[in-house]
């Protein structure tokens, strides 16, 4: 039988632009078990502390000054892979809730849950469950399954085309493995632009990640 009092507590960022959410939830979630070891306001604040601390469950509002929480959950995922990223949001639309899902969150809550349900959801999403309602995944596998009949991906070269002469040096250095770090030395850029270029690639290749993004590079090659 685990000892569950020594194990290590269960690691969470959080992250809303509300100095009264943030301590509401702090609270809702304190526990031996689970442990707030970081705080930010805003998507920049959370890429850096999410970086530095790689919690175990990053919880992540998606009403953010500057990038949305959305746009954020695209960002982290691919580079936080043992990051579990959980909404926590009073948005409850379709296109929220399914774009935050596609790009790599592993749950989505709403900000009315009682605490008790709160910190439930929180430790289901560490064990690699699906944090959200019923109702939710249901909504979730209609809309995709919906997508998946009347989307068509856009051809490997119009993807490309798209992209500025910047991003494809930024695509082409990303392809050969390079980090984010050492793509902005090589291109004497910062790695925040080295970011917001990776980001606008994903987005114009239609992938979810780096690793998408690299293969899409290697096959146009």
């Amino acid at each position: 039988m685990t000892d569950h009092s020594t194990s290590r507590p269960i690691r969470v960022l959080l992250v809303d632009d509300h100095a009264l959410v943030r301590a509401a939830v702090r609270h809702a979630i304190v526990g031996p078990d689970l442990e707030v070891v970081a705080e930010a306001e805003s998507a920049e604040e959370a890429t850096a502390l999410a970086m530095e601390t790689r919690p175990d469950v990053l919880l992540l509002d998606i009403t953010l000054p500057g990038m949305s929480g959305v746009e954020l959950v695209r960002e982290l995922a691919p580079r936080l892979p043992n990051t579990k990223i959980v909404m926590l949001t009073a948005s409850s639309t379709d296109r929220d809730l399914v774009d935050a899902i596609r790009f790599g969150a592993t749950g989505y809550l709403t900000k009315d849950m009682a605490p008790e349900e709160l910190a439930r959801a929180i430790r289901s999403a560490h064990a690699g469950d699906l944090a959200m309602s019923t109702r939710m995944a249901a909504r979730v596998i209609r809309r995709l399954a919906e997508g998946s009949r009347h989307t068509v991906a856009p051809s490997t070269d119009e993807g490309l085309a798209e992209l500025t002469p910047r991003e494809r040096e930024v695509l082409r250095l990303l392809a050969d493995g390079l980090t984010d770090r050492e793509i902005a030395e090589a291109l004497t850029i910062s790695v925040r632009t080295v970011e917001t270029h990776v980001s606008s690639i994903l987005r114009k290749l239609g992938v979810r990640n780096r690793a998408g993004a690299a293969g899409r590079y290697r096959g146009m090659a």
